[in-house]
C-alpha cells in the first residue's frame, strides 16, 4: 500500500541551535523527510491568531547529518496551520514561561490538524506538578516558595534535600542541599527569588550515583530507556552536564511505574513523554520535548524515531482506538 505523505510542522528553538548529535527533535525531523513527509520549522515566535484560526510563517526544510550545514531552508510561508499541516510536533524547550504558554494557547486553537502533545494539556501540566498526581510513586515532596517551610521540610528529612526550581530544564538551578551549608540561606533565597518564586523540594535519593533512569513512552508504553550516570564532582545526571549514557532495561519498579501512568497519559493526550525514575522512584514527567531518542539509537544500535512515525502515522491514519484522545 502507498504511504500517504504529510506536511509536519515543528515548533521548536532555532535551527541554528540543534546538536545533531543528542537533539532529538531533529531525528524526528530527518525520519519525516526520509519518509517524504514535507518538514517544516516554526519559531514560536511567528505563531499568531487571525480570524480565530491559528496562523504562522513557516518555513520549509531540508535536513542532512552535517554539524553548520544540517539545514537548508527554502522560501518562509505564512499559512493558517489546520489547512496547511497535518500534524505539528510542540518541541520547544521549557522554560514554560509566558512565551512557551501564549504559543501553545495558540496551538490549542488548532482543529483539523494533529498537536503532539496534546496542547490544552500542556498548559495544564507543568512537568514537576504534573508529578504530583502520582505521589504514592514518588519520595517525598513539598511545593512552596516559604522558606521557613523548605527548612522545616529539610529537618524532618534528616538536613538534607534536593531543590528544584519548576520550570527549569537540563538539571538547571538544582541543588542538594545540607542543613550545615553556611550558603544555605542564601540559595534558597536565590532559588525562590525571595519568596517570590515556588520552588520542590524533594528527599535526595543516594541510588542516583548509579544513575537517573530516562524511560520514553509512547501512548503510555515504553520505547526505550537510557541510564543517565552523573560525573563524579555532579549531583545531576544530566548528560549536558558530564553524565554518562549506559543501556538501561526496565525492572519491576519501572514496570509499576509505567502501569499506574499509562491511563493517565492516554487520557490527557500525552503521546510521547520522557519520565525519570531513580532507585524505583518516580522523580519527573518530561513532557514539553522529551530527550533520549539518539542515546538510546547508539547504545541499542535502533532507529528509535522510526518507531515514533510509525505511531504518528497510524495516528493520523486513524487506526489505533488508544490514540483517539492524543492531539486537539
Amino acid at each position: 500500500m502507498t504511504q500517504r505523505l504529510r506536511s509536519m510542522g515543528f515548533v521548536m528553538d532555532s535551527l541554528e541551535s540543534i546538536d545533531i548529535e543528542a537533539d532529538t527533535t531533529f531525528v524526528l525531523m530527518l525520519e519525516a523527510q526520509r519518509r517524504g513527509h514535507r518538514v517544516f520549522f516554526i519559531d514560536p515566535a511567528d505563531l499568531g491568531v487571525e480570524a480565530g484560526c491559528a496562523v504562522a510563517t513557516a518555513v520549509p526544510v531540508t535536513l542532512q547529518r552535517e554539524q553548520g550545514h544540517h539545514a537548508e531552508t527554502g522560501p518562509a510561508r505564512f499559512v493558517a496551520l489546520d489547512d496547511e499541516f497535518d500534524v505539528i510536533f510542540q518541541r520547544k524547550d521549557p522554560p514554560v514561561d509566558s512565551d512557551y504558554v501564549t504559543a501553545t494557547q495558540i496551538l490549542a486553537l488548532c482543529r483539523r490538524c494533529r498537536v503532539l502533545n496534546r496542547p490544552q494539556s500542556l498548559l495544564a501540566a507543568n512537568e514537576k506538578l504534573y508529578t504530583l498526581h502520582f505521589q504514592e510513586l514518588m519520595a517525598e515532596t513539598t511545593v512552596t516558595r516559604k522558606i521557613p517551610q523548605l527548612l522545616a521540610f529539610m529537618d524532618k528529612l534528616g538536613g538534607e534535600m534536593i531543590l528544584k526550581p519548576l520550570d527549569g530544564k537540563g538539571g538547571e538551578g538544582i541543588f542538594l542541599l545540607r542543613r550545615d551549608d553556611r550558603n544555605l540561606n542564601s540559595i534558597l533565597e536565590q532559588s525562590t527569588g525571595f519568596e517570590t518564586r515556588w520552588v520542590m523540594a524533594q528527599r535526595y535519593l543516594p541510588e542516583v550515583r548509579h544513575g537517573d533512569k530516562r524511560i520514553l513512552l509512547l501512548d503510555g508504553d515504553p520505547i526505550g530507556a537510557v541510564l543517565r550516570v552523573p560525573a563524579d564532582h555532579e549531583v545531576r545526571s544530566n548528560l549536558h552536564v558530564g553524565g554518562r549514557p549506559e543501556r538501561a532495561e526496565l525492572d519491576a519498579d519501572d514496570r509499576r511505574i509505567i502501569d499506574t501512568l499509562r491511563p493517565a497519559l492516554r487520557r490527557d493526550g500525552f503521546f510521547f513523554v520522557g519520565i525519570d525514575v531513580i532507585g524505583g522512584f518516580l522523580t519527573e514527567v518530561n513532557v514539553t520535548s522529551p530527550t533520549g531518542v539518539q542515546e538510546i539509537n547508539r547504545l541499542e544500535d535502533r532507529r528509535v524515531e522510526a518507531e515514533i512515525l510509525d505511531a504518528v502515522e497510524v495516528l493520523l491514519d486513524g487506526k489505533s482506538p488508544e490514540t483517539r484522545n492524543f492531539g486537539t
